[in-house]
């Protein structure tokens, strides 16, 4: 059965770039998000799950468009493949179909994803050092609060439970309950 070409594009933040991924493929249809890959919980991925049926390829840039750990990666290739779709990364030229006769390829995904997560897990690491040793200079401050504790704690004292509060102010109800613990 012949199905779509379908694309899944994705970058980390908005500011990034996605026109080099899958350029060079003509695509019945592309599902393209920019969020972090830390979850398989994206939007964008989902419709496109939602969306495939029987015979459909999916494309996509590289493994680490897909998914930044093992489990999902595993996971999301299964579940497209149990639709009776295929998978193709580009970059790393795999290939995955319902014919689970290849051990090299499957091989190749594992050993592709854990590089990928190594990777990533390395890279997390020199950040949460980077920022350490910035603190420590006293350079670096984390994000700017986006509304004043006073502010909170002047609405919490009007008689306003913590989520009214925060619905208020457009904060989350963690920051009310942080400014409200800091008022003691």
């Amino acid at each position: 059965m012949k199905g779509q070409k379908i694309g899944y594009i994705r970058v980390s933040t908005v500011d990034q770039n996605t026109d080099r991924q899958l350029a060079d493929i003509e695509l019945d249809k592309v599902f393209e998000e920019k969020v972090s890959a830390k979850t398989a919980n994206r939007p964008e991925l989902q419709q496109m799950l939602g969306h495939i049926r029987e015979g459909d390829e999916i494309y996509i840039h590289d493994i680490s468009r897909l998914a930044r750990n093992i489990e999902d990666l595993h996971r999301l290739v299964n579940e497209i493949i149990e639709k009776g779709c295929s998978v193709h990364f580009v970059k790393e030229n795999l290939h995955f179909s319902g014919d689970r006769t290849d051990p090299t390829q499957q091989l190749l995904l594992s050993m592709l994803g854990a590089v990928y997560q190594f990777e990533r897990s390395i890279m997390l690491e020199r950040q949460r050092e980077g920022i350490a040793v910035a603190k420590a200079a006293g350079k670096f401050k984390g994000r700017p609060k986006s509304i004043d504790n006073h502010e909170i704690r002047r609405i919490l004292a009007e008689g306003n439970s913590i989520s009214k509060t925060a619905n208020l102010l457009g904060v989350s109800m963690s920051s009310v309950q942080r400014a409200k613990r800091e008022a003691w």
